[in-house]
């Protein structure tokens, strides 16, 4: 017996389409893309057929067909993400120059209540930072300096590789050479 569809039965098609898709980003975006219209198009006819309900319940839920569309596409051993690497790309210069600025400015407001005027060097955040250079005189407090050192661009890159296990992009080495029969 066919079902009409009810707006809320498209409603709760798409968003399970929806959520399956934000599940399937690592996916290449054409992959991504026909992936998903399999999908609705494969539940719009289950829910014709058997009603929305049942077609939501026997495809399961979309972390699960998510795995097995990644499953698929790159086997059962874990993948790269350039989301996760592209979150610690992104979020771990912020935080950084977050802290080494608040590090900077106490310490440049304690050199101007404790001394007063002059020219001061702080070494900075040891490994981080290059020094800083502070000039105090009664108008404020000014610094220099301050740069990331070599050891924070390493650890950038050696960071997003990691979160992002990127090294899975490189080709597996084959073992043995394999013949072409003849």
């Amino acid at each position: 017996m066919p079902h009409k569809l009810t707006p809320f039965d498209r409603i709760r098609i798409e968003r399970l389409v929806w959520t399956l898709d934000q599940r399937l980003y690592d996916l290449p975006r054409s992959s991504r893309i026909a992936k998903r219209r399999e999908v609705r198009a494969n539940l719009l006819e289950a829910a014709a057929d058997h009603g929305t309900g049942e077609a939501l319940r026997r495809i399961g839920s979309s972390g699960a067909l998510a795995r097995e569309y990644l499953g698929a596409e790159y086997g059962d051993r874990p993948h790269h993400s350039w989301i996760a690497a592209a979150y610690f790309a992104a979020s771990v210069p912020l935080l950084l120059n977050y802290v080494l600025s608040e590090a900077a400015n106490a310490y440049g407001n304690g050199l101007a209540a404790a001394h007063g005027t002059g020219i001061f060097t702080w070494s900075g955040v040891s490994y981080l930072q290059s020094p800083l250079t502070y000039t105090v005189d009664p108008s404020g407090v000014s610094h220099t300096g301050g740069a990331w050192t070599p050891v924070v661009y390493v650890v950038l890159l050696a960071g997003t590789i990691a979160c992002g296990r990127l090294w899975r992009l490189l080709p597996r080495p084959t073992r043995g050479r394999q013949t072409a029969a003849v």
